[in-house]
């Protein structure tokens, strides 16, 4: 089962394609966080989605909200594609233990060992006020729906 709203975020510690690691209570106190799980890199639908995120950076930063993309793809192939598109966020890979994040957040698509399309949205507290998810893996999420759901934070 998926985390639900109300929930305290399972915490984690993921390497990112700028060779740091992040840990997601890090940024307890001091920042919201968009947690976007995608479900392969070099891909159309998860390139548009996050290069969506990318062009607008501005109005995520203003919410004072941090942006964290994960797909259970390696390291290595999150550092090459961020770099090819200049991703202005952490993509972290969920690659081992495999899935092992994205099993937490009850995202994990067995059949096809990789990350379902599912957003979260974490506040400074560690709780997810709010989640979205693409009806399948070929339908990206809608700006609209970032919107909204930042829009809970400020609420």
């Amino acid at each position: 089962m998926a985390v639900q709203v109300g929930d305290q975020a399972p915490d984690f510690e993921l390497p990112a394609s700028t060779g740091d690691k992040v840990k997601l209570s890090s940024f307890q106190g001091d920042k919201n966080v968009v947690l976007v799980f995608y479900p392969f890199t070099f891909t159309g639908v998860c390139r548009g989605e996050l290069c969506e995120l990318r062009d607008d950076i501005a109005s995520f930063e203003a919410a004072g909200v941090q942006v964290l993309a994960v797909s259970c793809d390696s390291v290595h192939s999150q550092r090459k594609w961020a770099e090819e598109e200049g991703f202005n966020f952490p993509v972290l890979s969920d690659f081992w233990p495999h899935g092992e994040v994205s099993k937490a957040y009850g995202v994990f698509n067995e059949s096809l060992g990789c990350a379902n399309r599912q957003t979260f949205v974490i506040d400074t507290s560690g709780a997810v006020v709010a989640t979205f998810a693409s009806a399948d893996l070929r339908t990206p999420r809608q700006k609209e729906e970032y919107k909204a759901a930042l829009d809970k934070l400020a609420a």
